[in-house]
């Protein structure tokens, strides 16, 4: 890539310089007024696309970065790896000798910029924006509920904190108020005690005084008669005393106060005035995605007419089964195919040997790969869908579901499949549960495939219909002259849809909108009551297999 965009480069080569006016991206280099006129009616170059200057500093620098020649050969790129997802030189092509997806460069940038790739990534770039916006609303509006729900809770503190110290005042002054009662109570007994005890001290007093009169002053008989009447009172008040000090009234009394253990125990087992606690439930945002899209799409592989579209034969298999319902072609090349019949699913390397075969399943009928080195094989009336590990080549689980189940397809975690008197159904893997997609009612022969947000299935009947995820039907293609009893369905990069005719032994290939057709293959070149097909959109491969013993590999262009 040149740096200079103010300099001509071919005038630079000239060592002449000259103020480049535009840009050529397919050259590389800018252009001054006159070389820009040479540029415009030269054979070579006339078709070349050119910028002005000023608009071409105005792009991305993450685009004014991108190299159009090979870093390690320095020669321009001619080509696109759709495996590897790269561009490539010619000397690229050695490390890429089983690269099967090997396209011209020039093919595949014409008319990209109003490819429907370009306006799948232009509105993907909205959504996520639009995704970005709506979850910052909503972590903005938790963020309030956070503040919100502090204030609640600072208040609840405060108001149980009143609460508390209001229970206790009361508490307190319950008590208090009990002290001085009580207190009153007590004292008011020693009162009235000593108030009598003190009239009684006076009148002893006064006989006292009076005793010490008489012995002077009176006669001998007025002293002894004198002397009886006292020696009875004090006796009189010796009881009295006597009494006193035997009752309860000159008990010690002591007061007291037994603060409640509870509250006692407050220091101790209360720590805290109490807990904050965090928690959090499942956030209700739920992303918009407009379309599902596969990455052969988002690389800009522009739509391919079905025209254009060729065939070329890269291998016959004999698979040497019976009963073929379900084919699929796997990332390393190896190819899968269920045999209904004969009750096994059998593995195949690349160049068509036998790698491992599952017996003693059941029924097979589709088969899909899952990722993780798996795939899952349907068995119609048995009710399960069995799950077979690659490397361990074995079956690892069985998942049921509470209807038949023939084709099928995976998707983001689910599997789609026909589940014949109650249509198409999904099932999660994460917890399997089973939801409807359509209630139309299928045979037991029906298939199914999905690309983006859209199904395509066959029902044995002499049609295949596209429907949305909630079983809005799209479009339904049916010609009894072109096809009869269709069974197997995929889907190629572009949405065209190849599609098995079993009666008339061919292949068929429909546009994405459904109005347009095109048979790819018939009898003459092998097929003989043809089922099942798998479309590899990561090789641009076709698998296409007869009910029984052959089978055959396309390459597609």
């Amino acid at each position: 890539m040149a740096t200079n965009w103010n300099v001509c480069g071919v005038c630079e080569n000239l060592q002449i310089t000259k103020p480049s006016v535009v840009w050529c991206s397919e050259c590389d280099e800018g252009l001054c007024e006159e070389c820009k006129k040479h540029h415009a009616v030269s054979k070579a170059t006339k078709s070349h696309e050119t910028v002005s200057i000023a608009e071409y500093k105005n792009l991305p620098t993450e685009v004014l970065q991108i190299s159009q020649t090979c870093k390690l050969h320095n020669e321009k790129y001619e080509l696109f790896c759709t495996k590897h997802d790269c561009p490539c030189c010619k000397k690229c092509v050695k490390s890429h000798n089983d690269c099967k997806g090997l396209t011209d460069i020039n093919e595949l940038i014409k008319n990209v910029k109003t490819s429907n790739a370009l306006n799948e990534i232009e509105q993907t770039l909205q959504e996520v924006v639009e995704n970005i916006k709506r979850l910052s609303t909503n972590r903005n509006e938790n963020l309030k509920s956070i503040e919100n729900k502090k204030r609640e809770i600072e208040a609840e503190i405060k108001q149980t904190r009143i609460q508390v110290n209001h229970h206790l005042d009361k508490l307190q002054d319950d008590l208090i108020k009990e002290l001085l009662r009580v207190e009153q109570h007590e004292k008011s007994k020693i009162e009235n005690l000593l108030t009598t005890l003190k009239k009684k001290e006076i009148e002893m007093t006064q006989v006292q005084e009076n005793f010490a009169t008489i012995k002077q002053h009176a006669s001998e008989l007025q002293t002894f008669l004198t002397m009886k009447d006292i020696e009875k009172y004090i006796v009189g008040d010796e009881k009295y005393i006597q009494s006193i000090t035997t009752s309860d009234s000159t008990h010690q009394v002591n007061i007291s106060c037994q603060i409640n253990k509870s509250l006692q125990k407050i220091p101790a087992n209360v720590q805290k005035f109490g807990e904050i606690n965090v928690n959090s439930d499942p956030c209700d945002f739920s992303v918009q995605k407009r379309k599902d899209r596969q990455a052969q799409i988002m690389v800009a592989l522009p739509t391919k007419n079905i025209d254009n579209l060729t065939l070329t034969l890269h291998k016959r298999i004999n698979t040497k089964l019976s009963g073929v319902f379900g084919c699929s072609l796997l990332p390393d090349c190896r190819m899968v195919f269920s045999s209904y019949y004969d009750n096994k699913l059998i593995v195949l390397k690349s160049d068509g040997s036998n790698d491992f075969e599952i017996k003693n399943i059941g029924r097979t009928f589709g088969v899909v790969f899952v990722g993780d080195d798996s795939i899952a094989v349907t068995s119609g009336e048995s009710n399960q869908i069995n799950i077979i590990d690659l490397k361990k080549k074995s079956k690892t689980k069985s998942i049921k579901v509470d209807s038949y189940n023939g084709g099928v397809a995976y998707k983001d975690g689910h599997f789609i499949y026909c589940a014949a008197a109650k249509g198409i159904q999904m099932i999660s893997l994460n917890d399997e549960t089973i939801t409807n997609v359509n209630n139309t009612e299928l045979s037991g022969l029906a298939y199914v495939t999905t690309f983006g947000d859209k199904l395509f299935y066959t029902d044995y009947t002499d049609s295949v219909t596209c429907c949305d995820y909630h079983g809005h039907i799209l479009w339904t293609f049916c010609d009894k002259s072109v096809m009869r009893y269709l069974q197997c369905v995929s889907v190629d990069n572009d949405g065209n849809v190849y599609v098995v005719g079993y009666y008339t032994c061919n292949v068929v290939v429909i546009s994405a909108d459904g109005q347009q057709y095109r048979q790819l293959l018939s009898s003459d070149d092998g097929l003989n009551f043809p089922k099942a097909l798998h479309y590899d959109t990561s090789t641009n491969a076709l698998l296409v297999a007869n009910s029984s013993n052959e089978a055959f590999l396309y390459d597609v262009k």
